[in-house]
């Protein structure tokens, strides 16, 4: 089961953090299609927010036809996000932690890390990048 972490300093919107967190979980292959999510009751317990905002975040998530609200049993997993290459046990991911490691090791810090990578993403993922570079995003 997913556990919420709220960063009330980040400037997301409350169920926009439990809408990207529960589809990082779909992506990780950590959810899968049947998984029920918490209860409003259980993320408001584990994290002191409104019920509505879990409810809200549960909403969109309906909308984009990854869960499913069962009436008295709870909200369950419709689809996956999950692609081969992105698992929590994939090796592009244990490539991804070790370079974490130098990276750190090298002096840099959380803001320097995020920096580096959302700069690299860009270049690469951006409309200007070759075809051949864009074809898995464009497939996928």
């Amino acid at each position: 089961m997913v556990e919420y972490r709220i960063d009330r300093r980040s400037g997301i919107a409350t169920y926009l953090q439990i809408v990207q967190q529960t589809k990082q979980a779909l992506r990780l292959g950590l959810l899968q299609p049947g998984d029920r999510l918490p209860t409003a009751k259980e993320v408001v317990a584990a994290t002191a927010i409104n019920p509505n905002t879990v409810l809200k975040a549960y909403r969109e998530l309906e909308r984009e036809g990854l869960v499913e609200p069962r009436p008295g049993l709870g909200t369950f997993v419709r689809r996956s996000l999950a692609r081969p290459g992105a698992a929590a046990d994939s090796p592009l991911r244990a490539a991804l932690a070790d370079w974490t490691d130098r990276a750190r090791a090298a002096g840099l810090d959380r803001e320097d890390v995020t920096a580096l990578v959302a700069s690299v993403l860009e270049e690469r993922f951006s409309e200007s990048a070759a075809p051949s570079e864009r074809g898995h995003e464009e497939n996928g």
